[in-house]
């Protein structure tokens, strides 16, 4: 695991599907756990939805947090 890859997941959107246009990195996990089940696709969207899959499977979403982009500031009233 690299953190290219990683940071991938923050960018890369789900092309099709029930979740078409959500990052990679946000995808709920019986989503994920579904493709597991039934196969992951071919090429570099198969491998990283496999790549989200497993640090959801293994509790380790949370390295993908240094990576994101920090929230923009709210405006003060």
């Amino acid at each position: 695991m690299n953190s290219e890859k990683l940071a991938l997941l923050l960018t890369y959107e789900m092309p099709y599907g029930k979740y078409k246009g959500r990052k990679l990195a946000d995808l709920p996990g019986h989503y994920l756990g579904w493709f597991a089940r039934e196969g992951f696709p071919s090429g570099e969207l198969g491998a990283l939805i496999a790549l989200m899959y497993e640090l959801d499977h293994n509790d380790l979403r949370g390295l993908l947090d240094p990576l994101r982009p920090p929230h923009p500031a709210r405006p003060r009233r």
